[in-house]
């Protein structure tokens, strides 16, 4: 049987509807529609599914986001367009096979017995020979030994001009045929196990049965019924999100333009969420252990669900998908950035949001989430911390992105800095910017601790750190004390004065007012005016003292003239922090420890930095509870069984069609004209040329007729 592209010829109807089922029932047709599902399952893999609009602009930018939006590529598998190309590829490959069987089981029954002699000449595989006993005779022994080597053999006696012939025709490798219709039979099993297992049975409910999708906000509670799916739906799969210490009976299904509600003939309880972690800090084990309440019979069942081990209830499977936050309770602490601002004390819930009021203006605190293991990797930095960006290393490039499996030299150094809070602190326009703070000082390499305070402008940023360092006390008291005594004009005229007296000799009084104006004029500039009306940059830092520099040193000057101010800088500074201390009834610090030192040079660069902190306070974690939930996946997947038959019978068919050779052999004898034996002439036939057909060939040319092959001319 030859392969066609062609489809099925109808001979009755019009000439457009002969048209449609021919081109229905081809082959070529069929071809392109499994080209296109294909293509469309790479830009489903590729392209993240069920994502929120704002993450496709973030990505993509504002026109690919509304293209994807338009044609349904942020849901490719429950897009009209991909379920009407599953029905066509079902219809059009069913007709494949409606065309082809009937062809197929004739070839199955035929031997090609009434062959003619003298075609046999015209096949590639032919050859000649001489066999003992009459025609008869050796038919019945080539026949015989054909069927002991699994051959399906029929003779034929037929009268010729030179007395009695017979035709052996046999056959082998039937199976490759049965191939075919298994593996066009396995397409359709799938693609109709993957209607029935995906969205086009939700999206026919909301076609015909009054449902809707939502769009909204709000509590499960509240959602109407007609967003509400019947326990009875016969195919769904969606989201289940439950927090230790209750239970929930509604799943969420996304669709591409909102949720639909699915009501679980049960709810399910977390008892208890199980998270174990590997020394990167990433999750290697999350269970759950639940309690399945029979909404029906009021009936409990306890339960374990483990990534890879569902549950099973009721013909619903529960997955463990991933886990989140349930509602973490954290105790935040405002560390205030700017003049006159006071500390204190606000709690939360993680999801929720409090208002704050300073002055006349209005910020909303967001409680984002809440991580209580942060593994970093902390090594891997040169020894003397210095970078080259010029140097240009191949090898070491190819060799950080070999992967896990590639042992390279870089030295990894994890640690668990300790639990961070995120939040989001948004203004009365709406804007909002998203920080990222530790709650233990960390050690970044360098030896001295430092709190690691992060802000972003959008989610596709990523954090830009602020680093403040801690004190003997692990606590950031005394850089806070340092920072308000900055914005004191009195404190700060009071350490000038005082680092002049210990600097100068008391005999040089003149040289005590110059080096105390000198030093007046650096901590001011340092200090900055603060955030001025409409400035996005506040003016102070150690960019204004470079500034000042630039505008009143001559150039040959400028690097003598810093080293001075940069000197006095620091000895200033080093006094204010003293009288704050002073102050606040704190322990001074000793100039001559090592931690002090590290102290005040962070400190110098933390002060500078937080003047571009784009806001009034930073809150840092104070305490916490955390409270964890649990993400399952619930199915109810009536396609299951029949996806996994199509592709039981996609294994064998393509096993068959490409290990499997059919092949079918004849062997022509006719009485040899004065001796006792006959002639034979054996041909034989395969749907592929390969060598081991040739040696096949040749093998049995010599047992059977004992001839050797000739090659066709």
């Amino acid at each position: 049987m030859s392969t066609s592209t062609h489809g099925l010829r109808v001979r009755s109807g019009s000439h457009a509807w002969r048209a449609v089922v021919e081109l229905l029932s081809s082959m070529r047709f069929a071809i392109a529609l499994l080209t296109t599902v294909c293509i469309a399952s790479v830009i489903g893999t590729v392209v993240k599914q069920h994502e929120p609009s704002a993450n496709y602009v973030n990505q993509f930018g504002p026109f690919w986001a509304l293209l994807f939006e338009k044609f349904g590529l942020n849901a490719v598998y429950s897009a009209w367009w991909f379920l009407l190309i599953l029905g066509f590829l079902v219809v059009s490959t069913t007709l494949c096979i409606v065309r082809s069987t009937p062809k197929i089981l004739a070839d199955l029954k035929a031997y090609k017995q009434d062959i003619r002699a003298q075609s046999l000449n015209a096949f590639h595989h032919r050859a000649h020979g001489q066999v003992a006993g009459s025609p008869a005779a050796a038919a019945a022994r080539i026949g015989k030994a054909l069927a002991g080597a699994g051959w399906k053999v029929k003779l034929q006696r037929r009268d010729t001009p030179a007395g009695e012939g017979w035709m052996v025709a046999a056959k082998a490798g039937a199976a490759n045929k049965l191939g075919y219709l298994a593996a066009h039979s396995a397409i359709v099993l799938i693609c109709i196990g993957g209607l029935f297992d995906g969205d086009l049975v939700v999206r026919a409910q909301t076609w015909f049965n009054g449902k809707s999708v939502y769009r909204g906000g709000g509590m499960i509670a509240d959602v109407a019924p007609e967003h509400r799916l019947s326990m009875r739906n016969p195919t769904f799969r969606g989201n289940l999100m439950v927090a230790e210490g209750t239970q929930s009976s509604t799943a969420i299904l996304s669709q591409s333009d909102g949720v639909l509600l699915q009501e679980l003939p049960f709810a399910v309880e977390l008892k208890k969420f199980i998270v174990e972690y590997y020394s990167t800090g990433m999750p290697k084990l999350f269970a759950s252990d639940i309690v399945i309440h029979d909404r029906e019979t009021g009936a409990q069942t306890p339960a374990r669900v483990e990534v890879n081990h569902p549950v099973r209830y009721k013909g619903v499977e529960i997955y463990q998908s991933s886990f989140d936050d349930g509602g973490s309770t954290v105790k935040l602490r405002a560390v205030p950035l700017v003049p006159g601002g006071q500390p204190f004390e606000v709690e939360g819930q993680i999801g929720a949001s409090t208002e704050l009021v300073r002055g006349g203006d209005t910020m909303t605190l967001e409680y984002t989430a809440l991580r209580v293991i942060n593994v970093e990797n902390l090594g891997g930095a040169p020894a003397d911390g210095a970078v080259d960006v010029r140097k240009v290393d191949l090898g070491a490039a190819i060799d950080a992105r070999l992967g896990a499996g590639n042992k390279t030299a870089t030295q990894r150094e994890l640690r668990n800095v300790g639990p961070s809070i995120t939040y989001r602190l948004r203004d009365a326009a709406g804007q909002a910017r998203e920080f990222h703070n530790y709650m233990l000082p960390v050690d970044t390499g360098d030896g001295a601790l430092a709190f690691l305070l992060g802000v972003r402008a959008t989610p596709a940023e990523p954090f830009r750190y602020l680093r403040i360092p801690a004190d003997a006390d692990d606590s950031m008291d005394t850089f806070v004390r340092l920072y308000a005594a900055l914005r004191d004009p009195a404190l700060r005229e009071q350490a000038v004065q005082r680092y002049a007296q210990r600097a100068v000799d008391p005999q040089r009084p003149e040289l005590a007012a110059q080096l105390a104006a000198s030093g007046s004029k650096a901590l001011a500039l340092f200090a900055g005016g603060g955030r001025a009306e409409g400035q996005a940059v506040p003016r102070g830092g150690l960019q204004a003292i470079a500034d000042f520099i630039e505008a009143n040193v001559p150039e040959a000057e400028r690097a003598r003239a810093g080293e001075v101010l940069v000197r006095i800088l620091n000895g200033t500074l080093f006094e204010l922090v003293q009288l704050a201390q002073e102050r606040a009834g704190a322990k001074p610090l000793d100039p001559d420890a090592p931690r002090t030192q590290g102290f005040m040079t962070q400190a110098v660069l933390s002060l500078s930095d937080a003047l571009l902190y784009p806001a009034p306070m930073a809150f840092m974690l104070a305490d916490f509870r955390q409270v964890q939930a649990s993400v399952f996946q619930v199915a109810r997947a009536p396609g299951r069984n029949i996806v996994y038959l199509g592709c039981l019978l996609l294994i064998v068919g393509v096993f068959a069609m490409l290990y499997v050779r059919e092949r079918r052999l004849w062997v022509w004898l006719t009485p040899q004209g004065l001796g006792a034996g006959s002639e034979a002439t054996m041909a034989l036939s395969s749907n592929r040329r390969t060598l081991d057909v040739d040696r096949e060939f040749e093998r049995l040319g010599r047992q059977l007729i004992g001839a050797q092959q000739e090659a066709k001319q």
